[in-house]
């Protein structure tokens, strides 16, 4: 549908509406009405709604430019960020919003997906183990190679927003399931040179049914990724890499 059919519409706005630090308070969808503007966001109308007629509504954003992962949040079924799905995607004028699932809700539209990224990465120890432990703050960085940078740059444009984990049939049925974004951030350790981590070491924290062996490759994360990462890839690599390990030991 095009910019200019959908401007003047009344969209309608089908929001989850609980707070749970609220006594008494129980889940329940709300229905919102505003008109649409040209060029109008998923993001820009929950400000206007919240702004204009519905103060105690609760979302979360910060960049508005799909970089900080914050509002990210089920659109008609589909995990996704708000600001950047076009309300003329949508030519009904119907639409659903619901909290992602898999976190812990703080109210409303807004979860705690910052909780599990902290746990996620000090179950799966997600920094640099340099290969020395000789560190000397003066000395020079040494060079990586242009291919081995942009291969690691690839997978730091996750912005751990949580679709990936919303998205996952296995993450949903088994909280224990590092998710596509656990073992995404691994595969950046495991390719960075500088890392002195052996493949034995990965195996131990992923190398089971909580991690590559638990993916049932369903492409959820592939399919709703905001960033476009190569989910499956990653995934296939590392467990190929975590069956060689098996077949070596």
């Amino acid at each position: 549908m095009s910019q200019q059919a959908t401007t003047g519409r009344t969209l309608t706005f089908n929001i989850f509406r609980y707070d749970p630090q609220e006594p008494g308070d129980k889940p329940k969808m709300v229905k919102y009405q505003i008109e649409e503007a040209p060029g109008m966001t998923v993001f820009i109308a929950l400000n206007r709604l919240r702004e204009e007629q519905d103060p105690s509504l609760q979302f979360d954003f910060v960049c508005r430019a799909g970089i900080c992962g914050s509002c990210a949040m089920v659109i008609n079924g589909f995990p996704t960020l708000a600001c950047r799905t076009l309300t003329s995607k949508y030519p009904e004028g119907e639409i659903k919003l619901m909290p992602l699932p898999g976190f812990e809700l703080i109210g409303d539209l807004s979860v705690n997906t910052g909780k599990f990224m902290r746990e996620l990465a000090e179950r799966l120890k997600l920094w640099l183990h340099p290969v020395s432990d000789d560190i000397d703050v003066h000395r020079l960085e040494a060079p990586m190679a242009p291919e081995e940078a942009a291969k690691l740059y690839e997978l730091e444009r996750c912005v751990e927003c949580g679709v990936c984990v919303s998205a996952c049939a296995t993450a949903q049925m088994k909280d224990t399931f590092v998710g596509a974004v656990g073992m995404m951030k691994l595969a950046r350790f495991e390719l960075d040179s500088r890392d002195g981590r052996e493949l034995e070491d990965f195996y131990h924290v992923i190398g089971n049914q909580d991690g590559v062996f638990g993916c049932m490759t369903l492409l959820g994360c592939q399919d709703n990724c905001p960033k476009d990462l190569p989910h499956m890839q990653q995934i296939a690599y590392l467990r190929r890499k975590m069956a060689n390990t098996i077949v070596s030991c």
